[in-house]
Formats: C-alpha cells, structure tokens, sequence
C-alpha cells in the first residue's frame, strides 16, 4: 500500500507531497520496521546521547516540529526538526521545491519558512509524552533580522529544554548572507551566542565539566567550503566546546550533465549528486578533527551502502531527507537492514569497528559499495 501512494505522491507538486507526508506521519501513519535478521549492535553513543541505531531523518523535512514521532516510527533513531527561526516566516515565494527524478534529485529555496520559535515550542510540548528517539532542534536566522548572530541566541535559549541536541544552521543557501557565519570573522561570535542562549536556558555545552545540565550543540555547514576554511571551522569549534559537525547542507553547485527541466532552477540541490561532495568534506573534517568532534554525515543517502561509507570515513551518524521524499516510507527500514548486513559481511558487529578506518573517501565507497552488491 505504502508503495502505492508513494507513486501516487509524484504526481502531486513537491512541496504538496511534502505536505502530504509531514500530515501522515503527524498521525503516526507508515509501514513499522520489520525485524532484522543479524546479529550487528547497531547502537551508537555520540555527544551523551544514546542512539538506537545510526539512522536520522535530517532538518528541511519537519520543519515546525508537527511529525517526528511518526519518523521515528519508521526506524529513525533521532529526528532534527526545523530550521526554526525566532520570528515566523513565510519563506521564499512558490514554488520553490522542484524535483529532478532523472538524477535522484531535489533543488528547494524554501528560505527557512517557519512557524517561529514560539510555535514550536507548542508543538513540541504537546508531543513530549510521546518521544521515542533523539530530537535534534536545528535553528536559524530570520531572513529581515537586524542582528542574525542573536537570532541564535534567541531561538536556542527557548528550544533548548526541549531539545536532546542544538543545531546551528548557518549552511543554508537560501537565506542572504548566512553563509557569511561561516568566515572566521563571525563565527567565534556565532558559538558565544549559541552557548549564551544554552545558558540562559540553564545548561551546558557538553564539553565543560559542571553540575548544570549539558547540552550538545552541533554546527551545520556547506559542502563549499575549502581546505582552509574547514580547518578554521575545526579549531573554533573543538576551542569554543562545540560537540560535533554536520557534513553538509545542499549544495549551490551544479555537476557538468545535470538535466532535467528544472536542473537550472536557484536553490539548494540535495540527492544523489551532493553525495561524493559531501562525503569528501566529511572525511576531510574528520581528518582535521582527530576524532576531537562528534559527526554526522549528510548528502545523497538513499541506499546502505552510501550510509556505510559515511561511516567509513569517519562519520558517528547519518541523515537523510530527500531519499525519504522521493523513494518512500520504507527507506529507513532497508537502509537498516542494508547496515547490518554490511557490518557482519565486514566482519563487525558494531560501528565503532568500522567508523573512520577508511580516510580516502574513493577507497571507502568502492568498499562499502562492494559489499552491497554482495548482499
């Protein structure tokens, strides 16, 4: 059934299907995962949290908070909700989500349309009872704000008690100017006002030894970014007590072949092509990490293999979204299995075996891509 109205999903307008899932999944409707037959841990501990497995649905598909307990009925073992913004806002004019199937694709300028801070924090209150995985709140600036850095600090300082992990969104390419925050100019700023807004909430980063609450805060960035900009992006985080990256947010380049009637649209591209960028900026922050950051890999996930090889090169988690828009509910499920499959053929049983022990991202693809066509 579930394979029916996906079909039947892509004859809607993309941003309407999006609709139409974020409303079923708000009702807890989707098929329910089925019991894999191996016997792989697949249970991971990244920033004090412990997650079921390493599956997370990714921020752009929850966007106020209204459905992520039905995302994680699906098997995802955390879901990262927004970007919420402190004021509402409508976002970017329609349309603004174009689909480009050809290419296992998606291009949106969404612009961070959100409910607003206030908003959400309803959502999440009446929904609190009900939680069965991680929640991750991601957060960012509102399009017109006079002071975007305390936007920051505004938005974390009311969704932080509601929240298992922050996410600083300063990635996305569809809000003027946000990626400036990623410079080393602003970015020292940036932390502090994150931090500060934890504190006004009554926690921690999770990095300072005190009585006080902890919480992880995690930093989205773009796959754009070059070799010197990672590596200033790597020493102001592991200095300023950040617990970990996400590696990466869409991508405003377009590979050379990309087709497809709307493969010129602006915005942010997602799917199959992000997937060899965004995994060779993981590896590249991982390297520059030294395993003093937790992080997530993002970008192109829609098979095991591909969530594999993130793991290979270094990443503790990995999310998804537009695997999950454009092949269906069932996704997590198989991916799962996918996984467990792949860690007994590697001869593993659990990730922290294999996380990292492959630093080429070419040589960690092939790998993990070899073992899936074992399956």
């Amino acid at each position: 059934m579930w394979n029916l109205l996906t079909k039947a999903a892509r004859h809607l307008p993309a941003e309407a299907a999006h609709r139409v899932a974020v409303s079923a999944l708000h009702y807890n409707l989707g098929p329910r995962p089925t019991e894999r037959q191996s016997k792989a841990d697949l249970s991971v501990r990244v920033a004090g949290l412990g997650f079921a497995n390493p599956l997370g649905l990714a921020a752009g598909f929850d966007k106020n908070a209204t459905c992520f307990n039905g995302a994680m009925g699906l098997g995802f073992a955390h879901v990262e909700v927004g970007t919420i913004t402190p004021k509402p806002q409508s976002g970017n004019p329609k349309p603004r989500v174009f689909r480009l199937p050809e290419e296992n694709a998606v291009i949106n300028r969404y612009g961070f349309n959100s409910q607003g801070m206030h908003a959400v924090v309803e959502n999440l209150c009446a929904t609190a009872s009900k939680r069965i995985g991680i929640l991750g709140v991601n957060v960012g600036a509102n399009k017109t704000s006079n002071d975007p850095i305390d936007d920051y600090r505004q938005a974390v300082a009311m969704l932080a008690p509601y929240a298992d992990y922050i996410t600083l969104n300063i990635s996305s390419p569809n809000t003027p100017g946000l990626r400036n925050l990623q410079t080393k100019r602003h970015l020292a700023d940036l932390l502090m006002a994150g931090f500060a807004g934890c504190r006004e909430a009554g926690f921690e980063p999770s990095c300072v030894s005190t009585e006080l609450r902890k919480k992880p805060i995690f930093l989205k960035i773009s796959p754009e970014l070059n070799h010197d900009d990672l590596a200033a992006i790597v020493e102001s985080c592991v200095d300023a007590g950040v617990s970990g990256i996400i590696a990466t947010n869409t991508t405003i380049s377009r590979p050379i072949g990309l087709n497809g009637v709307y493969a010129g649209e602006a915005g942010g591209l997602s799917g199959l092509p992000l997937f060899d960028a965004s995994t060779g900026i993981l590896a590249e922050v991982a390297s520059l990490g030294q395993n003093r950051l937790s992080l997530i890999g993002v970008g192109g996930v829609s098979a095991g293999w591909q969530a594999y090889a993130k793991i290979l090169v270094g990443a503790d988690l990995v999310q998804l979204y537009t695997g999950l828009a454009l092949e269906g509910p069932y996704l997590p499920n198989r991916i799962l299995h996918e996984l467990s499959h792949m860690l007994d053929a590697d001869g593993a049983t659990r990730f922290d075996q294999i996380k990292g022990q492959i630093t080429d991202p070419i040589v960690a693809i092939k790998h993990a891509v070899g073992l899936y066509e074992r399956l």
